[in-house]
């Protein structure tokens, strides 16, 4: 088994959907034909501005996908797994309190 330890950037045409309205603000990125992994980069050039309140709006761009190496994709996997040990970390009481 051989370690990766090297870093390999390619484009990808990608579509970027953005919506500025009373029930939701976000944006979302499709990578056409690529899926990203764990420690992988994602970089949009030249994204769109964000549109007024109120309006929505689909552009067609260009991606730069920088594949996260062996340490990359270690490092990400052993950060999501803290983070979601984080949201089990819940305390249940009666609401009264015992002293």
């Amino acid at each position: 088994m051989s370690l990766n330890l090297l870093r390999h950037s390619f484009d990808v045409p990608c579509t970027v959907e953005i919506e500025h309205t009373g029930e939701s603000l976000h944006a979302h990125v499709s990578l056409d034909g690529v899926h990203p992994e764990p420690g992988d980069e994602v970089i949009v050039k030249d994204p769109p501005a964000m549109p007024p309140f109120g309006g929505k709006l689909k552009a067609h761009c260009t991606a730069t996908v920088t594949r996260g190496n062996f340490i990359d994709r270690l490092i990400a996997r052993g950060q999501g797994y803290r983070e979601i040990t984080e949201l089990y970390e819940v305390g249940f009481s009666d609401g009264s309190e015992n002293q």
